[in-house]
């Protein structure tokens, strides 16, 4: 694997695009030679960080947490700003398999397997994620049929979403939301692309991995089911 990854993977870097500056820097050494970036490496090999040896975890972890708004889908912000890490127990090379903003709720599973975090964001996979959307009224009907139509967004146009679970009180519209792809805020754009004031936005299942009532700011381990299912 790519030397960044393996970092990343074994805890030593909070992600790979942070593995690649101490790598530049001169920090990390491959078998008592200084490395190089994008070099690759395997578990055999003896890596260092600042001479310190770094290796990969033996024990594999699977967790689901229920990210709660404000905190960051990363393991270290150079900002000092919450992150989920906070919420996790110390895992060496512990990531999200995936991404939510800040202000996006709810399921989040996160692993130090980095085979199955790329599969689970992989777009070749196609595993699909459900959300609970809350809309502001009014809620047009052909607004809700752009939306179940897919709309076109500025890279590209988007999959039908599947679209369940309507329902309409007082001020607001609920509905699930169950798209196949990752793009970077794509629910949030799907929604003003066709008008619709989204006021909350909260993911509840990914692939065979429900939320259910796992209280906000609380993890889980995954289930064997949900484990065999997933890979």
């Amino acid at each position: 694997m790519r030397l960044q990854a393996f970092l990343a993977r074994a805890g030593a870097a909070p992600s790979r695009r942070k593995a690649e500056r101490p790598i530049l820097e001169g920090r990390v050494t491959v078998n008592g030679e200084k490395a190089t970036l994008g070099a690759t490496v395997t578990p055999q090999d003896e890596v260092r960080f600042d001479g310190r040896p770094v290796r990969l975890p033996k024990t594999k972890i699977y967790l689901a947490l229920n990210k709660p708004p404000g905190y960051l889908t990363t393991m270290n912000d150079d900002r000092g700003r919450p992150t989920v890490a906070h919420l996790m127990p110390e895992v060496p090379g512990l990531i999200p398999a995936g991404r939510l903003d800040a202000d996006t709720t709810g399921l989040l599973i996160l692993t130090n397997d980095g085979d199955l975090a790329h599969r689970i964001t992989h777009p070749s996979s196609e595993i699909d994620k459900q959300y609970r959307l809350t809309l502001e009224n009014p809620v047009p009907s052909v607004a809700l049929a752009e939306l179940a139509s897919g709309p076109t967004l500025e890279d590209g146009k988007m999959r039908p979403p599947g679209i369940s679970n309507l329902s309409r009180a007082g001020k607001t519209t609920s509905l699930d939301l169950t798209i196949h792809e990752g793009r970077n805020r794509i629910i949030r754009r799907a929604c003003l692309a066709v008008g619709l004031a989204l006021l909350t936005l909260h993911r509840t299942r990914v692939g065979p991995v429900i939320l259910g009532d796992l209280p906000a700011g609380e993890y889980r381990a995954l289930t064997p089911d949900e484990l065999e299912a997933l890979q």
